[in-house]
């Protein structure tokens, strides 16, 4: 930001020059006025940044559990962005264990980094501990609440519950994120590990994180909707 900031106000002091009759009122006025537009964007939430920023929360399947360094998904999201071209920053905001109450949790202070287009990827571990679905709701919920007063974009990754919990349960839980998805209005990708859940060729030995190959197949497979958040936010723009 403070280099943004510079770059503004050396802008706004050499567009002044020209006002030599009034100098030292002008050059003063030129200066707030070139210092007024950054500020106006930090008030509002918004990226200092002509460069969109992506950050992805979530857990373990993010953080990149088991993988090589470059090989999670964030980092292989941002390679394949950077291959077509698209000039963007992304950020790993994945904790190995983390439940969506572990992602309220940490939120706001995610959000200082001041993202553009948050990638919200989490419920894996309340599934697996059986938790509370009402919980998951309120808390996806307070995420996606935290992110709209920031003026921040959401693309929500689904999960769905492991069978063996009752069809009860895993009907509840996999009804969450649509639901929250049309109550939000915000771009769904149904299922993260669609494509790669019980393929042994795709996880690691566990059967239940995605190996470097299996993270290249959710990679291509979500990069056409992270595309269209990319063009949505900077047609708003």
């Amino acid at each position: 930001m403070i280099g943004y900031v510079t770059r503004v106000t050396l802008v706004g002091w050499g567009s002044c020059r020209a006002l030599v009759p009034a100098r030292w009122l002008a050059l003063a006025l030129c200066a707030l006025m070139a210092l007024a537009v950054p500020a106006a964007r930090a008030a509002d939430g918004g990226s200092t940044s002509s460069i969109p920023h992506i950050l992805v929360l979530g857990d373990s399947l993010v953080a990149g559990y088991g993988l090589g360094q470059g090989e999670a998904f964030p980092e292989a999201l941002g390679a394949a962005l950077h291959a077509g071209g698209r000039a963007v920053r992304v950020t790993n905001a994945g904790v190995s264990g983390d439940t969506s109450a572990g992602g309220l949790a940490r939120v706001e202070w995610s959000l200082d980094d001041r993202p553009d287009l948050l990638i919200l990827e989490l419920g894996a571990n309340d599934a697996l501990r059986g938790l509370p679905v009402d919980d998951l709701r309120r808390n996806l919920a307070g995420i996606i609440e935290a992110c709209r007063q920031r003026g921040v974009r959401v693309l929500l990754a689904g999960m769905q519950a492991p069978r063996n919990l009752g069809p009860d349960y895993t009907r509840r839980f996999d009804a969450v994120y649509p639901e929250l998805a049309k109550q939000y209005g915000l771009t769904l990708y149904p299922f993260f590990l669609d494509g790669v859940a019980l393929d042994r060729s795709l996880n690691l030995p566990d059967g239940m994180h995605p190996n470097a190959k299996g993270v290249q197949v959710i990679v291509g497979r979500m990069l056409p909707m992270v595309e269209r958040e990319l063009d949505a936010l900077r047609a708003g723009n």
